[in-house]
């Protein structure tokens, strides 16, 4: 009987790739509907070829990315050689879209040899789910394992060589990924935040009181009610705008991000409106990092040493080894907390301030994706 159960899950996973403008999504009734123009936040490089993919997770979401193939292509007889790849699939910041981070990362991972694909997680920028701009920890973390799954199929990736970045609040699900699927070989967390705790307790431990968290739940819950008495979800907002004189270092970095050229971007929720206010409930009493102390593969996580979130990375490292990295770059195993010198939180989202140690990620994965 379990046996049976089983099989009928796995038939009823459906992948799909696609460079088409339009893309058809008849499990979701919904229609993508993916910009073929440049329009990221970053430049295009000349060392890579770029194309729209769409895939789906086990939900039927359809996931738009945008794929990243190194130009090393060698002919043979006039016919292009079809080499498999080492592969790395990408996502975060939480709230952001493919178009800013992410890109980034994924292009300059492909620049040194890897295909990668930047995608935008289930209800978030071209990527199908309705409502919109809602979260998940079962859902984005699936979105990862779809990666997975798309990434495996392709003629030219090596289904043996995948690994997986997540950035800010998709180091979280990136940590989460690698605890349940060994597909994954190897995972890097930047800048990561854990969206379970980060709700849990408020910044710092907060809000980490028992009467606290029952007035969360009783806000939401009231949220809920009203939402469906009006037809249409209340959305937070996104990075508060105007920028307060007295704000916190921490939101002036976001704004100095998500509200300026350097990372605007008309489909990114921090940007603009932000999450729905019911958006994070699952968070409340889902706990991301559960089974990280369980993850067998080689996991980096990175992040800036002025960072008010470096406690989120130091908290998963503690998590998966049991060692308390007290602020310092520390190893233990397969397990590496690197801590960039003066760096804030978003300096590792672009390339402004030269922080995101390239060199050290493609160390890794090459190391670890032979």
């Amino acid at each position: 009987m379990r046996k049976s159960i089983f099989a009928a899950m796995l038939m009823g996973l459906t992948l799909t790739a696609c460079t088409n403008k339009q893309t058809t999504n008849e499990d979701m009734n919904t229609t993508l509907t993916l910009t073929q123009e440049w329009d990221k936040t970053f430049p295009k490089s000349d060392k890579v070829d770029h194309k729209k993919v769409t895939f789906k997770n086990r939900y039927g979401i359809e996931l738009a990315a945008d794929m990243y193939i190194p130009k090393e292509v060698k002919e043979v007889n006039g016919v292009k050689e079809v080499k498999k790849l080492p592969a790395i699939a990408v996502t975060g910041p939480f709230g952001a879209v493919k178009e800013q981070t992410s890109g980034i990362y994924a292009q300059h991972m492909a620049e040194h040899g890897f295909l990668a694909i930047a995608f935008d997680p289930s209800f978030t920028g071209e990527s199908g789910g309705e409502p919109r701009r809602m979260a998940s920890p079962d859902i984005n973390t699936e979105d990862f394992l779809a990666a997975v799954d798309f990434l495996s199929n392709q003629e030219n990736v090596d289904a043996e060589r995948i690994g997986i970045i997540g950035i800010c609040g998709f180091g979280g699900m990136a940590v989460n990924a690698a605890a349940i699927d060994p597909r994954i070989k190897a995972t890097v967390a930047s800048t990561m935040y854990d969206m379970s705790k980060v709700n849990v307790e408020g910044y710092f431990k907060g809000e980490d009181t028992k009467k606290q968290r029952m007035e969360k739940h009783k806000v939401i819950a009231q949220q809920r009610t009203e939402d469906f008495k009006s037809g249409t979800y209340k959305r937070a907002g996104g990075v508060i705008d105007p920028l307060p004189e007295d704000a916190p270092q921490f939101v002036k970095d976001y704004y100095d991000y998500y509200k300026t050229p350097r990372g605007y971007h008309e489909r990114s929720g921090n940007s603009t409106d932000g999450w729905n206010v019911i958006g994070c409930q699952s968070f409340l009493n889902q706990p991301l990092l559960a089974w990280a102390h369980e993850i067998e593969s080689p996991v980096l996580l990175i992040h800036g040493e002025k960072a008010h979130s470096r406690y989120f990375s130091e908290y998963a490292f503690e998590k998966m080894t049991g060692k308390n990295p007290d602020g310092k770059s520390i190893t233990v195993g397969n397990k590496e907390l690197m801590i960039i010198p003066d760096a804030v939180h978003t300096d590792l989202y672009d390339d402004k301030n030269e922080k995101i140690p390239y060199d050290k990620m493609v160390d890794f994965f090459t190391q670890n994706l032979k």
